[in-house]
């Protein structure tokens, strides 16, 4: 007996159903079209050795393009600088959470972001149809050295070479969109000096959507969203206003690594950009299903 089902018309239920999804993603795509949308491309699906996850994210990007949505990705690539260092001898080091990166470090941490992980999804992006243009993040994101303070208020060890994002230049990438492509860009800034640094690529991201305009800034995560619960992944919080955030924070709703990232979102919806999504890069297709349908699947920042 054969597994298809058939409706009263002969057609089998799922091509049915595929039309439905069709039909349920034009007004978006008609609404969308035109628009910058930023991405930021990072969480542990970049390392998963299962290569058709990373192929499934890199072909919901290639299809946002080829709608006619102007799509900027942001990565990110901590787990590739630890085996980079790793490689050269270098031991990790972190305060706060974040690395500490001297005039060695910041060579390998640079040459990894800008020539090996940019790279790699550029040529993927390609490998899918899609057009990339890589630009290292030095070429757009300007920064200031990031200053710790320990929990007297006192200022904490020198983190050397990482940086804090205060502004981007969106000329280059605007013109690579205007060609057509879709420019991917690395965490690294320049200070005052022409001196490069590791920043976030949350910020980056965040600062990046701002200086474009962008419609959308989507954060590809570990989790499905922002969890009311933190273990329970049914508790994903659809609509978050930013005028709920400090009262979720001051809950410990919002904690830890979800800090930054709800505060870039934060910020850049205040310079502009139009809604922030937060989705789970390891979920099928959850980019598409975020943008194109009408409930979405994970969480989306909007202004009050």
């Amino acid at each position: 007996m054969s597994n298809s089902i058939k409706a009263n018309n002969g057609l089998d239920i799922g091509v049915v159903t595929k039309a439905r999804v069709l039909l349920e993603a034009l007004p978006y795509i008609q609404q969308f079209k035109g628009s910058i949308f930023v991405v930021k491309y990072g969480g542990s699906f970049m390392d998963d050795p299962d290569f058709a996850l990373r192929t499934r994210v890199i072909t919901d990007i290639v299809l946002l393009a080829a709608v006619g949505i102007k799509v900027v990705v942001v990565h990110g690539g901590g787990k590739a600088i630890s085996r980079a260092m790793e490689k050269e001898g270098l031991e990790a080091n972190f305060i706060q959470g974040l690395r500490v990166t001297d005039k060695t470090a910041i060579g390998v941490v640079e040459k990894t972001l800008n020539q090996v992980v940019n790279k790699d999804i550029c040529q993927l992006i390609e490998a899918n149809g899609g057009k990339p243009m890589g630009l290292p993040g030095n070429t757009v994101f300007q920064c200031r050295k990031w200053q710790t303070m320990d929990s007297g208020g006192n200022e904490a060890p020198d983190l050397g070479f990482v940086g804090e994002i205060q502004s981007a230049n969106a000329d280059l990438v605007e013109c690579a969109l205007a060609g057509g492509f879709t420019p991917v860009l690395s965490p690294i800034a320049l200070d005052d000096s022409g001196n490069p640094h590791n920043t976030n690529a949350d910020s980056a991201a965040s600062h990046l959507a701002s200086a474009l305009g962008a419609r959308r800034l989507v954060y590809l995560c570990d989790v499905p969203g922002l969890l009311r619960q933190r273990d329970d992944a049914d508790s994903v919080i659809s609509t978050l206003r930013i005028d709920e955030v400090e009262e979720l924070k001051k809950s410990g709703v919002i904690s830890e690594g979800m800090l930054p990232k709800v505060e870039s979102a934060v910020n850049a919806i205040r310079k502009g950009v139009h809604r922030v999504h937060f989705v789970e890069g390891g979920m099928p297709h959850s980019l598409l299903l975020e943008i194109f349908t009408d409930k979405g699947i994970g969480t989306e920042i909007v202004q009050n």
